[in-house]
């Protein structure tokens, strides 16, 4: 048996090289490895105010990223959140066993809560017992995220683990998998920050639907340093970023990146930069034009695909109501 491996993306802003060289490649590549289950979170989005024709065209538009990235629908599952109510269910129920104190040390929360003050819903404030009754919801082994969301696996696991010691065997609990290169790839104007959909500064990302103009636009213009050397060094943000992308694109060795740029400048470096993301892009972007001119396609697939998964959601939630009692 397969261990199996669930996986959620947020349906706001545009989805970026950051998703797409931290996450969303290394989905395509586990994909004969993992019982994958790849989820479209659009319960996670509204814990913040969404223009509603927005949400639903960005919902699509990411099952249309997503599979013109390479996920495959014969070793994969590809769903939307919200078409399977067993997860709001299960994110009730857990929030009955998880004490505040631990959902008062979650720092996304803090840090995102500083910034909207009254405004600050209380779906933001329990965003992690949605998220642990996503990932618990289907038995899952493994889940790959950034380090910035580690304390809500370490959350999920200590809920799991509670339930399990209250009642006996509820959840398999899961481990957390951090990609040790390209997990955090940085924004291009501010790369002490990781890059984010979010941002409000326009060349702070590149987009995976960017026109090539664009992205040699927003390379140029990506910050670096004072210094001349072109060498992979975390004390130089701005110039590792970059090559942390250029690594990522051609899959070459840091020592032969080095020794490929000796002598250049960073001009040099921008330019070669922009022409491999441009290249890197161009199948994902033909791809997802051929996907998408049919819109009955996406729909039909996640309707599809919410039905697979959903007899799996309903097994736990009745395992679950019958330990404590519930029915």
């Amino acid at each position: 048996m397969k261990k199996r491996v669930f996986s959620g993306i947020q349906p706001t802003g545009n989805i970026h090289i950051g998703n797409y060289l931290g996450a969303i490649r290394n989905w395509v590549a586990s994909q004969d490895e993992f019982d994958n289950i790849f989820c479209i979170v659009d319960l996670h989005a509204i814990t913040v105010p969404q223009d509603p024709k927005m949400l639903h065209t960005k919902i699509r538009e990411l099952a249309g990223l997503l599979l013109a990235c390479g996920i495959d629908m014969e070793k994969s599952v590809l769903f939307v959140q919200s078409h399977v109510k067993e997860h709001a269910e299960l994110a009730w129920i857990l929030n009955c066993y998880i004490p505040m104190g631990w959902m008062q040390r979650m720092t996304q929360f803090k840090e995102k809560s500083a910034k909207q003050k009254e405004q600050v819903s209380v779906g933001l404030f329990d965003y992690p017992a949605l998220m642990a009754a996503d990932i618990l919801l289907y038995d899952t082994d493994v889940v790959p995220v950034g380090a910035d969301q580690k304390q809500h696996i370490e959350l999920t696991r200590d809920v799991a683990e509670r339930m399990n010691s209250m009642y006996g065997d509820v959840f398999k609990v899961p481990e957390p998998f951090i990609p040790k290169v390209g997990a955090r790839i940085m924004s291009l104007k501010e790369p002490t920050k990781k890059m984010s959909k979010s941002d409000e500064h326009a060349d702070a990302s590149i987009h995976l639907l960017d026109e090539p103009d664009a992205i040699r636009k927003k390379i140029a213009r990506a910050t670096t340093d004072s210094l001349r050397e072109i060498r992979f060094d975390e004390n130089r943000p701005g110039v590792n970023n970059l090559l942390v992308i250029y690594q990522l694109f051609t899959n070459k060795s840091q020592e032969e990146i080095e020794a490929h740029f000796e002598g250049k400048g960073y001009a040099d470096l921008k330019r070669e930069l922009s022409e491999v993301v441009i290249e890197g892009l161009a199948p994902v972007q033909q791809r997802y034009a051929e996907i998408t001119r049919d819109p009955a396609f996406i729909e039909n697939l996640l309707k599809e695909n919410a039905d697979k998964v959903r007899p799996i959601a309903e097994r736990t939630v009745s395992r679950v109501k019958e330990k404590i009692g519930l029915g």
